[in-house]
C-alpha cells in the first residue's frame, strides 16, 4: 500500500507560512487531501486484488447478433441459458486463465477503467504542486521567508503596543483593561481619541489576540534598538518588493493554471465515467492458445470504481467552484495596490503611506488570514513612529549624566554641549539647566520643543547642516533669552525662518553657499527688527552688500563679510553704517581698498584678508580714521608699502605678512604706537635702524624672509615679548639681546647660527618652552643658562 506521506514533500511547508494562506487556498488544501485517498485507496485495490475474471462462452443464441456476457443476477432467481451446460469441463489450467485474464484486462477493458484512479492521483498531486508553487520557487520563496520573518517581528514587537497605545490617547494599562473587559463581553471597542466605528474587516478580529501580546508601557534600551532594526529591515524589504510583481504573477498563474485544469477533468470524466462496467464482453483470438475464441469477463472493482469516479468529480467541481472564486478574487480587485485608510482612521497615524506590486498582494493575503496583522505591521511604516522611537532610543542613550560629562567652555566662556550626527535631539538635555550654549551639528529633523524654556541660562545656539522646526513656545522663550545664534547651511530654505524674530540677539553669523539671486532671500529685510544686533558674520558668495544689513546699521558694531572668493564690487552701502567698529571683507577678490570705507569714521578694525591688493595707495585716506587701531593687510599681492602709512598715527596693530613686500621703508616706524608688527612671510632683506624708534612694540615677526643681519636699534625695544626670526639668512644673535628683560618667545629656527650669545641669560622670562631653536644649537649655551631656562 502507498503511504499518503510520500506525498508530502508537494505540499510542505514552513508553518509561518499559513498567514499567506487564505481560507480558499486552506479549502481546496482539504479537498486535496481527500481526493488524493480516493486515487492512493483506488491505487491500493489495483495493487492488492484481482482486476479482472474471464470464462469462455462456448455458445450463444443464434438471434444474437453480437456476442454478450449475461448480465449480473438483480434478484435469487436464476436465469436460464439458452443452451445450458451443466458440468461442463473447460480443460484450461490455471495459467492459461491467468493467460486470458491479462490479456482480457490489456485489450478488451476501456483505458479509463484501468487508469482511473491513477489519473485521480496524478490529478491530485498537479493540484498540490500548483497550490504551493509560489512558496518553492526561488524568485518568489526568498522573498515570502523574508516578509514572513519581518511580518512576525513587527507583531510581537513591544513597540507596536507601545506606538497603538499612544495614538489612541490611552496608557497601556488603561488599554489593557478595556480589552479585557471587551473580550468577556463580545462588544467592539472603539479605538482613537474620535470613537472611530470599526472597519467591517477588523470587527472580526478576536480581541483575545491582543489581549495575549505583552503590554509595556516602558521599552527599554535593548527593545528599542530591535525596533530601530526593523524599521531599516521595512524601509529596505519595501523598496525591493515594490519593485516587482512576480508574487502576484506567480499566484495568478497557478491559480490559471488549477482553473485549466479542473475543466479538462470535468470534461473528459464526465464523458468517460459511464465506460467503467461491471461486465465486458472479450472477443480476442485466442484459439491457438485456450481453444475458445469467445470469453465473458467480470471487472472485479468497476461497482466501487464507479462511485469513486462520481464522488471523485464531485470534489473536483467543489475545488474548481473555489479556483473559480479566486481568480474573480484576483481580477476584480485591484491586489496591487493597498492603502491603510482603515488603519490610518483608527490609529490616528495619518502618515503610514500605501503600497503597491507584491506588497501590496501580501498585505492584501495575510487581510485574509487577519487583518490585525497588517495593522500592526502599518507601525512600521510611519515615520511619526519612527521618529517616537527614535527619540525614545536617544533618551535611552544620552542621559542627563552622560550629557553633562560632555560639557565644555568655549571661546565666550560659555559652558557649551556639541552633540554631532545625531538622529535626534535628547529630551534629557533639558535636564541640563546649568547649559549655557547648544551646539548640533549634521542634525537632520530636529524639533525644539517648548521644554527648551527649562534652559534659563541658554543664551549661544548653533545650528551645523541642521534642519529643524521649532514649537511656538519655543521661539517665545529663544526671542528673549538668545544672545548668539550661529548657522551654517548648504541651501537657503534651511535657514530657521524664526531668526528674524529674535530681538535680543547680539550676534548673529551665517554661513553657506548661496548664488546672488539668493542672496536677497538670506535676511529677507527682517533684519530690521534684530534691534539688539551687534556683531553680524556672513559668509558666502555675495557680488554686492545686501541691502538688509543696512536696515540694522544704526546699531551694528562688526560686520565680517566672507565671500569665498567671489568678486564683491557694490559697496556703496557700507556709508551707512557709521556706527561699525569692526568691518572684515575676507576673499572678496578686491583690486583696491575700497573708497567706502574712508567714511567709517568710528572703524577701529580693519580686515582685508585673502584679497588680490597689489598697491594701496588709498591707504593715504585712513588717516580720517583717527579710531582705528588695527590694520590687517596680510594674504594679499602687496609689493611695497606707501610713505603715507607715516600718517596712521593710531595705529596700534599692523599684518603685512604672505605678501610680497621686499624693503622695510623706514617711515613705517613713524607710527609710534605700534604693539603688534607681523611682517612675516615676505622677501624683506633688511631692517632699517628706525626700528628702534618703536618703544611700545611689544611683537615683532619678520620670519621667513631674506634677512641677513638685525639692527641693534631693535633691542632697544625693551617691551618686547615676543620676537620672530626664524627661518631667515642671519648667522649671529647681538648680545644687546639681553637688554629684552620681558621677552618670553624667541623663534631662531631655520638661521645659519653656529652658537648662542651667553647673554640670553639675562631674559629671565625666557625659558625652554619659549625658545624655538634646533636641540644642537640650544646646546652651544652656557649649562647654568641652560639650567635656568629649563626651571619652572
Amino acid at each position: 500500500m502507498i503511504p499518503v506521506t510520500e506525498f508530502r514533500q508537494f505540499t510542505e511547508q514552513q508553518p509561518a507560512f499559513r498567514v499567506l494562506k487564505p481560507w480558499w487556498d486552506v479549502f481546496t488544501d482539504y479537498l486535496s487531501v481527500v481526493m488524493l485517498m480516493i486515487g492512493v485507496f483506488g491505487c491500493t485495490l489495483q495493487v492488492m486484488q484481482d482486476k479482472i475474471i474471464c470464462l469462455p462462452q462456448r455458445t450463444f443464441s443464434p438471434n444474437q447478433t453480437e456476442l454478450m456476457c449475461p448480465p449480473p443476477s438483480t434478484n435469487n432467481e436464476s436465469i436460464v441459458p439458452v443452451h445450458e451446460l451443466k458440468g461442463l469441463k473447460t480443460n484450461l489450467d490455471i495459467q492459461q486463465y491467468n493467460y486470458i485474464n491479462q490479456m482480457c484486462y490489456e485489450k478488451a477493458l476501456h483505458w479509463y477503467a484501468k487508469y482511473f484512479p491513477y489519473l485521480v492521483l496524478i490529478h491530485t498531486v498537479i493540484f498540490m504542486v500548483c497550490s504551493n508553487f509560489w512558496f518553492k520557487f526561488p524568485g518568489s520563496s526568498s522573498k515570502i521567508e523574508h516578509f514572513i520573518s519581518i511580518l512576525g517581528k513587527c507583531f510581537d514587537s513591544p513597540w507596536t503596543t507601545r506606538a497603538l497605545s499612544e495614538v489612541s490617547g490611552e496608557n497601556p494599562e488603561e488599554k489593557d483593561k478595556k480589552k479585557n473587559s471587551a473580550s468577556r463581553s463580545n462588544l467592539d471597542t472603539p479605538v482613537g481619541e474620535g470613537n472611530l466605528e470599526k472597519t467591517q474587516s477588523l470587527r472580526s478580529i478576536p480581541e483575545k489576540i491582543v489581549v495575549e501580546q505583552p503590554v509595556a508601557s516602558v521599552l527599554d534600551k535593548k527593545e528599542g534598538e530591535q525596533a530601530k532594526a526593523l524599521f531599516e529591515k521595512v524601509k529596505k524589504f519595501r523598496l525591493h518588493v515594490e519593485e516587482g510583481d512576480i508574487l502576484y504573477m506567480m499566484y495568478v498563474r497557478q491559480t490559471v493554471v488549477k482553473v485549466l485544469k479542473f475543466i479538462i477533468i470535468i470534461a473528459y470524466n464526465s464523458a468517460l465515467v459511464s465506460q467503467v462496467r461491471f461486465s465486458v464482453t472479450c472477443t480476442e483470438n485466442m484459439l491457438d492458445m485456450t481453444g475458445y475464441r469467445y470469453f465473458c469477463c467480470n471487472h472485479t472493482m468497476a461497482h466501487l470504481f464507479s462511485k469513486l469516479s462520481y464522488c471523485y468529480l464531485c470534489f473536483v467541481g467543489v475545488y474548481g467552484l473555489t479556483c473559480l472564486y479566486t481568480s474573480y478574487w484576483l481580477f476584480y480587485i485591484s491586489l496591487k495596490e493597498y492603502s491603510f485608510e482603515y488603519v490610518r482612521q483608527e490609529t490616528g497615524i495619518d502618515d503610514i503611506p500605501d503600497v503597491k506590486n507584491d506588497f501590496a498582494f501580501m498585505l492584501h493575503m495575510i487581510d485574509q488570514y487577519d487583518p490585525l496583522y497588517s495593522k500592526r505591521f502599518a507601525v512600521f511604516l510611519s515615520e511619526v513612529s519612527e521618529n517616537k522611537l527614535k527619540q525614545l532610543n536617544l533618551n535611552h542613550e544620552w542621559t542627563a549624566d552622560k550629557l553633562r560629562q560632555k560639557l565644555q567652555t568655549n571661546s565666550n566662556n560659555r559652558l557649551e554641549l556639541q552633540l554631532f550626527m545625531l538622529s535626534g535631539l535628547p529630551d534629557t538635555i533639558f535636564e541640563v539647566t546649568e547649559l549655557q550654549s547648544l551646539k548640533l551639528e549634521i542634525i537632520n529633523n530636529v524639533t525644539i520643543p517648548a521644554a527648551i524654556a527649562q534652559l534659563e541660562d541658554l543664551q549661544e545656539l548653533s545650528l551645523y547642516q541642521c534642519s529643524l522646526k521649532i514649537h511656538s513656545a519655543a521661539t517665545s522663550f529663544l526671542k528673549e533669552n538668545l544672545k548668539v545664534l550661529r548657522v551654517k547651511f548648504d541651501d537657503a530654505r534651511e535657514l530657521p525662518h524664526w531668526m528674524y524674530v529674535l530681538r535680543n540677539l547680539e550676534e548673529l553669523h551665517l554661513s553657506g553657499s548661496l548664488s546672488s539671486d539668493a542672496s536677497k532671500n538670506v535676511t529677507l529685510d527682517s533684519l530690521r527688527e534684530l534691534k539688539a544686533l551687534k556683531t553680524l558674520t556672513l559668509k558666502s558668495n555675495f557680488t554686492k552688500i545686501p541691502q538688509s544689513i543696512v536696515d540694522v546699521a544704526s546699531h551694528l558694531l562688526r560686520l565680517c563679510i566672507c565671500n569665498d572668493g567671489t568678486k564683491l564690487v557694490m559697496l556703496n552701502n557700507l556709508k551707512k553704517m557709521v556706527n561699525l567698529t569692526e568691518l572684515e571683507l575676507v576673499h572678496c577678490d578686491l583690486e583696491r581698498i575700497p573708497h567706502a570705507i574712508f567714511s567709517l569714521s568710528n572703524l577701529q578694525t580693519l580686515n582685508l584678508k585673502e584679497n588680490n591688493l597689489r598697491t594701496i595707495e588709498e591707504i593715504v585716506s585712513f588717516q580720517h580714521l583717527r579710531k582705528l587701531t588695527c590694520l590687517k593687510l596680510w594674504h594679499n599681492s602687496i609689493a611695497f608699502i606707501p610713505e603715507h602709512i607715516k600718517k596712521l598715527n593710531s595705529l596700534e596693530r599692523l599684518y603685512f605678512s604672505h605678501n610680497k613686500i621686499e624693503i622695510l621703508p623706514s617711515h613705517l616706524f613713524l607710527c609710534n604706537k605700534l604693539r603688534y608688527l607681523d611682517v612675516s612671510n615676505n622677501d624683506i632683506r633688511f631692517i632699517p635702524p628706525e626700528i628702534g624708534v618703536l618703544q611700545s612694540l611689544q611683537y615683532f615677526s619678520v620670519s621667513c624672509n631674506k634677512i641677513e643681519n638685525i639692527p641693534d636699534e631693535l633691542f632697544f625695544c625693551k617691551k618686547l615679548k615676543t620676537l620672530k626670526l626664524g627661518r631667515n639668512m642671519l648667522s649671529v644673535l647681538s648680545p644687546k639681546i639681553s637688554f629684552l628683560g620681558v621677552l618670553t618667545h624667541l623663534e631662531l629656527k631655520g638661521n645659519h647660527f653656529e652658537f648662542l650669545p651667553a647673554e640670553l641669560g639675562h631674559c629671565r622670562a625666557l625659558k625652554c618652552s619659549g625658545l624655538v631653536v634646533e636641540d644642537s644649537l640650544f646646546e652651544t649655551l652656557p649649562t647654568e643658562v641652560r639650567e635656568q631656562m629649563q626651571a619652572e
